[in-house]
Parts: structure tokens; sequence; C-alpha cells
């Protein structure tokens, strides 16, 4: 093949790759499901600035799925309400989602009873919650032909679910849990704890006297001070390592010099 050619058949390629991701972006846009934009869905409720990204999973039962404001639903996300599309649920709805929750790409809620969700809980990928599960009473009828059993799911507000946990019928999630990934929980999981595991065992509790116990390995994160310029962390992220070290032995030296040897490191900032 001449050299001519093959650079016309790797600009036709360039090209046709462009238009592929330009459409691609396009219909993204077009296909998210908002409040004002719902497209053929008809949620029991939606709230302001929350967003369903395109492409969605299977979702039904939608007028009985009530999701808060400023959610964000990720890519190939399932939300069902009841055994199957097309069925009469009531007049309350059975999949709550409060403000403010994160659904990770590719996780599934099932509600098949009610499963509520409390508000700024955050799902990484993957993760599966079910009101549903199977029964095998029978011996001899085929597992997936015998009726399910069925439990409501509570997640409280505040929780972090980490990527493929399995949130199993009965499950009773308190406020501010960590979920490990890959952890199956059933059951009963008190406020301020961490669970992991298959079963889910709690692994760390939240102490009102004696805090985190077992403690935590590592110190909280400092959130960035009020009133720092996004021009004032540029120019610190562009400081040498041996600034840095000097800004910090000034810092140690002022606080012992107040007195104050566990206050927190002082803001610093730097011009621009």
């Amino acid at each position: 093949m001449s050299r001519s050619k093959n650079t016309f058949s790797s600009w036709r390629r360039r090209l046709a790759q462009r238009a592929v991701h330009a459409g691609w972006a396009w219909a993204q846009r077009k296909g998210a499901v908002t409040a004002e934009h719902p497209g053929r869905f008809r949620f029991g409720a939606m709230g302001a600035s929350t967003r369903l990204a395109f492409p969605l999973g299977t979702v039904f039962g939608e007028p009985w799925i009530h999701i808060g404001s400023y959610c964000i639903v990720a890519e190939q996300v399932t939300l069902t309400a009841g055994l199957m599309p097309d069925l009469d649920l009531g007049p309350d709805p059975i999949l709550r989602i409060g403000d403010g929750v994160v659904l990770g790409r590719g996780s599934h809620v099932i509600a098949d009873t009610t499963v509520t969700i409390g508000s700024d809980c955050y799902f990484g990928p993957y993760v599966y919650v079910t009101s549903t599960n199977h029964s095998y009473d029978d011996p001899h009828e085929p597992i997936g032909k015998q009726w399910p059993r069925m439990e409501p799911v509570e997640i409280g507000p505040g929780c972090w679910i980490g990527t493929n946990a399995v949130i199993l019928p009965g499950a009773r999630i308190g406020r501010n849990v960590v979920v490990a990934a890959g952890a199956v929980v059933r059951g009963v999981v008190p406020d301020h704890s961490v669970v992991a595991g298959a079963p889910a065992r709690v692994v760390r509790r939240w102490d009102p006297v004696a805090g985190w116990q077992p403690p935590l390995r590592t110190p909280p994160p400092v959130p960035i001070p009020d009133g720092v310029t996004p021009d004032q962390l540029l120019a610190l992220s562009e400081l040498d390592e041996e600034t840095v070290a000097r800004l910090a032995e000034l810092d140690l030296d002022a606080r012992d010099a107040s007195g104050d040897v566990h206050a927190p490191p002082a803001d610093i900032s730097a011009e621009s």
C-alpha cells in the first residue's frame, strides 16, 4: 500500500472516530432524564437538578419511584418498582431516594417491596440493593419457580456504599455507615459504623467518648480553608519540595512559640 493511500485511510479513520464520539456525546446529553426533560418516563416525583445519565439501565414502575433533588444517577443504573412492569402497586411510593444521592455506574435498586435510601448517600459502581430473594423451601421445585421472599430495605442518610456491595432484603442500615467494597449486608447495622465481609460484620464503630474504635490509622483530611482562591491553590501546587518543607517548619515553630502544639496547621496561602 502506498504511503499516500495509508495516510488517507488513517485520516478517514480519525474522522470517523471523531464523528462517533461527537454523536455519542450528543446522545448522552439528549438522552439524560431530568424533571424538565423526563422523556417517556413518568416518575412519581423527581426533584430539581436531579439527572439520570444516558444510557439508563432497566427502569419500570416509575410512578412508584420518588427521587429527591440534586441526585446523580450514573449510566446503566437499574431502578425498578414491583415484580414486573405495568402493575398497580397502590397509592404509596415503593422506592424512595432522598436528596443528594449518588448512584454509581451499573448499580441496581430492585424494589419489589419498599426500599428507602436516605439523603446524601453515595454508592460506588455496581452496588446491588434488593428487597427480594429467591426461596428454596420445596426441594423438588426449581428455585426460580418458587415464590420469592420480600422484606423492606432501609439505608440511612449519609452512608457510603462501596463498589460491588450487596444489600439484601430486610437490611436496616443506620446513619453515616460505611459499607466496604464487596460486602454482603443483611440485618441491622448501627449508626456510625463500618461493615465489611460476606456476611458483613461491624469492624469499626464510633464511640462518643473514645471516638473511632479501633482507632483510624490516618489523620482526618484537612479541607481547603474558606477564602482560598484557585490562583492561590495553583501557586501552592507549583512550590518545590524544599519550600513546602520550610513552610511546614515555620508553621511548627509558630505553634511551638504559642504553646499550642496540638493546634491544627495554620492556613497557608500564596499570592499569585
